[in-house]
């Protein structure tokens, strides 16, 4: 009984200790953990928009964009601590990431929901809002909350697939704005605006994914031009759109 006893008190205060660490680990990286949060809430908006189970499905919409640029501005804030009125700067703010998709959030702000909008965000909430609660985690214990560490593991294991079909979402996003200017649901300026996020995520200097699927994507078509049973009239406007994204289309990485 004493050794029961002493081994209870033992792994509450190893707990104990762990939520202590946490603590300190919060205290010391607030913005990490402010991107933590705003993260969750976007999967949780998103989520809800998708399952409404709860709440109005519509304003759900827009908060998700909203916590996501949030998200984006700490992001950018951790980045470029040290605003500058300058060219170089600026020069230096467009190359950001999270300077693409705090402008992301705020095109789909004004235009009503589409559902695979909140596709790419979501993934990125996602994946760092993971990566991030490992840490999160280990503060805790390396042996604590196995099950979450589990679908942690399952989520990083599928990274780079995750990855390609947020890319893939991304391109797919542009024809679809298109679709939605003659249907009535968007304005002319929607595709223009998201052409140029999409020229910006094509030219990002650390996430090749979208360049890369795009190259794969224009190749994919440039083949199935070529083939003898493809008809005239299809090949001539698959021609035309490689021809039109030829400008868009960086050297692949």
């Amino acid at each position: 009984m004493a050794d029961t006893a002493s081994s209870g008190s033992t792994s509450r205060e190893v707990s104990e200790k762990g939520w202590l660490v946490l603590k300190q680990y919060v205290i010391d990286n607030k913005i990490k953990a402010g991107l933590w949060f705003t993260r969750l809430l976007t999967m949780m908006f998103t989520i809800s928009y998708v399952i409404p189970i709860f709440g109005n499905v519509y304003n759900i919409y827009y908060k998700a964009l909203m916590s996501h640029a949030a998200t984006s501005a700490l992001r950018l804030h951790q980045r470029l601590p040290n605003v500058q009125f300058s060219r170089e700067f600026l020069g230096m703010l467009l190359l950001e990431d999270s300077c693409h998709y705090l402008f992301y959030s705020i095109i789909f702000l004004y235009v009503p929901p589409v559902t695979i909008v909140l596709v790419p965000i979501f993934i990125f909430a996602m994946l760092h809002f993971f990566s991030f609660s490992l840490t999160l985690l280990d503060c805790l214990g390396h042996n604590s909350w196995w099950a979450m560490r589990l679908v942690i593991s399952l989520v990083e294991f599928q990274s780079y697939n995750i990855l390609r079909f947020c890319a893939l979402s991304e391109i797919i996003i542009l024809p679809f704005t298109v679709l939605l200017v003659f249907t009535g649901r968007v304005g002319l300026l929607t595709p223009i605006i998201y052409y140029q996020f999409l020229k910006m995520r094509l030219a990002s200097q650390r996430n090749a994914f979208t360049r890369n699927m795009f190259h794969e994507i224009r190749g994919l078509l440039s083949t199935v031009s070529k083939k003898p049973a493809m008809p005239d009239i299809l090949r001539k406007v698959i021609e035309g759109f490689l021809s039109l994204t030829q400008q868009m289309a960086p050297v692949p990485q």
